[in-house]
């Protein structure tokens, strides 16, 4: 059975006030007070963020291109998808364009918009628009000051049994490869959908 949902007023929280608890050069945490559907009030805390883009590159041989990266705050080195934040008035696939040559050193001839996933939902504002390109050929790096990873290519075919092994953890990635999985066997097109931003 379908659900048809029409209004959605019955669930909206309304900001009353709030603050800013922190503002730094990549976060900006906020506090506000809200009126709850019952008319209660509670507070909510989360931080801003300006939205990014991840990217599957795709080899004509079936191969992806993946990147192994340290994150400090899990302290380990994690295997994921080219990925980047959303410069101020930058459009979603001039960042994919741009991360994917910064990270990689890889262009693509060919650019598909697949979906946008907001990952963290019940503290964040972010969002991640997901790009499939095709078409690599290899180039330089350009990676930023005080940026440090590695590439390798991993068959396409295998990244889900990295996920389902441990070895991918990244949410983002996942949903990347599940992606990927539904359009290698052509249950999903690309370009369905349109860009959002």
């Amino acid at each position: 059975m379908t659900q048809s949902f029409q209004d959605d007023r019955h669930l909206v929280e309304t900001r009353i006030d709030g603050e800013t608890v922190y503002d730094g050069a990549f976060l900006t945490i906020k506090r506000d007070r809200v009126r709850l559907p019952d008319g209660k009030e509670a507070t909510r805390e989360y931080t801003t963020h300006p939205g990014a883009v991840m990217v599957i590159p795709l080899f004509d041989d079936g191969r992806v291109l993946m990147e192994r990266q340290y994150r400090y705050p899990l302290a380990r080195v994690m295997n994921e998808l080219p990925a980047g934040k959303l410069d101020e008035a930058e459009g979603g696939l001039a960042c994919a364009k741009r991360e994917l040559l910064e990270e990689t050193g890889y262009q693509a001839t060919e650019w598909h918009y697949l979906t946008r996933i907001h990952p963290v939902i019940s503290y964040s504002t972010e969002f991640i628009d997901i790009w499939l390109a095709r078409g690599l050929t290899a180039g330089e790096r350009k990676l930023d000051d005080g940026e440090f990873l590695e590439i390798f290519t991993l068959p396409a075919t295998e990244l889900l049994a990295w996920v389902r092994a441990g070895r991918v953890t990244d949410v983002k990635t996942i949903i990347g490869a599940f992606w990927l999985e539904k359009l290698l066997s052509n249950q999903w097109q690309p370009g369905e959908r349109s860009p959002l931003r």
